[in-house]
């Protein structure tokens, strides 16, 4: 069996804020620690429940958080950025399914941090199906025919995954208290959460379909503002919703549609506020 792990960091188990996920800040260095250490849980659990092949896909900010060298020696890692695929790179149809960690909740909603690649971001549509980064990466892993067998991170995130993806398995590390306070397990009992959560979600796996993406999707991004609006509106392609501050672009399929958004986001950080 061959398992893919896409790893986030607001989700991680004990951080509650920003000076915990950017790599200026005074906590970072301890956050990425930990981190690792949360995906070799999961890591160690999928080795002892059938796993042969496990690849981490580092997905946080710039994608080079996590520690190679404190790594499991046995798993692989896509470290850096750019990425054509983002948060999702390196998955194709070889692999048996997929799990999220450190995920948290969409823009727009309660959770801690919550938001959607960007803080520029109100929400993400496909069709007419709103979805956040968690949404976006399972239709991806759909599309490869791929479920997402587990999504670990805050309780919001759990709830979201819960929603979207039938009889997925949530691990809920910590709880949102407010977009920046967190009730939370600490590291070595969350690890125990998240093996005795992988076992359980390896064993589950065929319970667990994927989630289909609709052929020809229309991606829909609400921006906060009408500015991020017009500069996402540069690519060709999109068009600017009347009155609102969406772009929508039709895609062939959720791959365009995947890398549509990462140009619409970066393309509205442009934006200026002065």
């Amino acid at each position: 069996m061959k398992l893919y792990l896409s790893v986030d960091m607001e989700g991680i188990t004990g951080i509650p804020d920003q000076s915990f996920i950017d790599s200026d800040k005074h906590n970072y260095e301890r956050a990425r620690r930990i981190m690792t250490e949360e995906t070799n849980y999961v890591i160690d659990s999928a080795f002892n429940n059938q796993v042969e092949d496990i690849l981490v896909n580092d997905s946080h900010s710039k994608m080079n958080n996590i520690l190679i060298d404190e790594l499991n020696p046995d798993a692989e890692l896509i470290t850096g950025d750019v990425k054509p695929y983002s948060m999702m790179q390196g998955l194709d149809d070889s692999f048996s399914g997929a799990m999220f960690l450190g995920y948290h909740a969409r823009a727009a909603t309660p959770g801690v941090m919550s938001h959607s690649m960007i803080h520029a971001v109100r929400s993400f549509y496909i069709d007419d199906v709103a979805v956040g980064e968690l949404g976006l990466n399972a239709y991806v892993a759909g599309y490869y025919g791929i479920p997402i067998l587990m999504v670990a991170g805050d309780d919001r995130a759990a709830a979201e995954a819960e929603a979207l993806i039938p009889n997925v398995t949530t691990a809920a590390v910590k709880k949102s208290l407010s977009r920046s306070s967190v009730h939370s397990l600490t590291p070595k009992k969350a690890g125990a959460l998240l093996q005795e959560k992988t076992a359980q979600a390896i064993e589950n796996r065929h319970n667990v379909q994927p989630l289909v993406p609709p052929d020809s999707p229309t991606l829909r991004i609400e921006f906060a503002n009408y500015g991020q609006a017009e500069w996402a509106n540069l690519m060709p392609g999109t068009e600017i919703e009347p009155n609102s501050t969406t772009v929508s672009f039709k895609a062939k399929d959720i791959l365009e549609a995947y890398q549509a958004m990462l140009v619409m986001t970066e393309l509205a950080m442009r934006t200026s506020f002065s």
